[in-house]
């Protein structure tokens, strides 16, 4: 709990998330992200005069799907509002949201937490927006420039119940909910392009009285910046009221290189904004079919799929935690583990998340972008787990498929890797050692017993590490012991 001398915080998150879809909202622009600006616009997204919106069918399916991800409620009749407010990259003069009726009421979130406890985190509601323009202030000093590609873009804002009561509870959340939209399919999560962006409602009281004076911060676009922004905010709303000041109910912004939020605006409260029904747009009448042809077809969800592998392979609920987080990983264990159904689960594991997870978060990369692909992968597994390397010599070949995305048996024989497990091999490389070293035989003999481990490194120094360790060691204790 964020909380210190009996403070603690009141957080609600109001998450933006853009609909995977290829065409706009109310028009048939397109979507793609990185296009030159004022490319992708249409006449509707542009506002000219006698244009009318039609609303995207998928846009909407999405919506309901995410709905059903988040066990909310769908709701059947759900009507668009215009929301007023002027900005010069809204060329409407208002965005075309909902308000009164959504297309989803109430659901929950399950997180997990660090210290092993889980906690549900309510819904209130989920509705469908539209997106605006973007401002481009920085490429004359006295001009700026409006970009509409992303005018008319499809937005589900989702909204938390204010049950959050820490940074660390804020980010499971952000991070559990993004992991859904992702399985699911609805949205790519994003937060650097901004597809997925998140509004902060925070507030401090004293335990038990009543709720303080929030402020939002607005458009924070990654997970840790959420923790810091919040971590900031406690700081700086209990310093004022222990000072004998006044929360003042704003809008603010999170200032990433300084790590602290400033005043951008008052808060606007729902009346400011005028809403009222949009009439160039019919209710959302939606059928019990339609809901239940998407239910469906609803693909396995994180915690679903986190209880199948903790049964099926018996990982870890911490283990299978990490894979079900993000859905690129838990493909990439599948992958894996099927390739071979010999493979036993907790060597994949402890491969993806060891070694893996260490070489991409050296080299900033995630998952998908991995030069060893998960078949590779499974093909390095079996050669330890048939004895053809040692599991030392494995790292070394594993480094190299990474850095060179050569696959394990080219590596393995071009450098002469493999393992060697002839019995009378062995046997005659330990006696070469013993012979070699008899000063240290009667040493060991005579009660220097961790001489033994010289001995393992001789014989492993005379293979290059490629005999069998296990091998090695059965035969020098036989050998010592005479």
């Amino acid at each position: 709990m964020q909380s210190s001398n009996n403070w603690e915080t009141i957080i609600g998150l109001e998450v933006h998330a853009q609909i995977i879809s290829k065409s706009k909202l109310f028009s048939g622009a397109s979507t793609n992200f990185g296009s030159e600006p004022n490319t992708q616009v249409s006449l509707v997204d542009a506002a000219m005069p006698g244009m009318l919106p039609v609303v995207n069918k998928d846009c909407v399916e999405q919506a309901i799907k995410t709905g059903l991800g988040l066990n909310a409620q769908i709701n059947k009749r759900s009507i668009f509002d215009r929301k007023n407010y002027f900005y010069p990259d809204l060329p409407q003069g208002y965005q075309i949201s909902q308000f009164s009726q959504p297309i989803v009421g109430k659901g929950s979130i399950p997180i997990d937490l660090k210290d092993g406890t889980s906690k549900e985190i309510g819904i209130t509601r989920l509705h469908i927006e539209q997106d605006a323009g973007k401002s481009v202030h920085d490429i004359e000093p006295s001009k700026s420039y409006i970009d509409l590609n992303r005018s008319g873009i499809a937005l589900m804002e989702i909204v938390s119940e204010p049950d959050i009561r820490s940074a660390e509870e804020a980010q499971e959340y952000v991070k559990k909910l993004r992991s859904i939209l992702r399985y699911i399919g609805t949205c790519d999560g994003n937060m650097e392009e901004g597809s997925l962006r998140c509004d902060v409602n925070i507030s401090v009281r004293k335990k038990g009285e009543e709720l303080g004076t929030r402020a939002e911060i607005k458009n924070v676009n990654s997970i840790k910046s959420i923790g810091q922004a919040i971590d900031y905010e406690f700081k700086r709303q209990t310093e004022i009221i222990n000072s004998g000041g006044k929360i003042d109910q704003e809008t603010r912004l999170f200032d990433e290189k300084k790590g602290e939020t400033r005043s951008m605006r008052s808060k606007e409260e729902a009346h400011d904004y005028r809403y009222f029904p949009d009439p160039d747009l019919p209710p959302l009448e939606i059928e019990d079919k339609w809901i239940e042809q998407i239910k469906k077809n609803l693909p396995e969800l994180p915690d679903v799929k986190k209880e199948n592998l903790i049964n099926q392979y018996k990982i870890s609920p911490y283990d299978a935690a990490i894979l079900v987080s993000d859905k690129n990983n838990a493909e990439f264990f599948d992958k894996i583990i099927t390739g071979n159904k010999k493979r036993n689960a907790k060597n994949v594991v402890n491969w993806i998340i060891g070694e893996l997870f260490a070489l991409l978060n050296k080299n900033n990369l995630e998952i998908k972008d991995s030069p060893i692909k998960a078949e590779d992968l499974g093909e390095l597994i079996d050669y330890i787990e048939d004895q053809t390397i040692s599991g030392k010599i494995a790292k070394n070949v594993f480094e190299e498929m990474f850095k060179t995305k050569k696959k394990a048996k080219d590596i393995i024989e071009k450098k002469g890797l493999k393992q060697i497990t002839d019995t009378s091999q062995i046997e005659s490389l330990i006696d070469k050692v013993l012979n070699n070293n008899k000063d240290k035989v009667d040493e060991y003999k005579s009660g220097k017993e961790k001489l033994f481990g010289y001995f393992v490194g001789q014989v492993m120094q005379e293979t290059k590490g490629t005999a069998n360790p296990g091998i090695v060691n059965d035969i020098l204790k036989k050998k010592l012991a005479k």
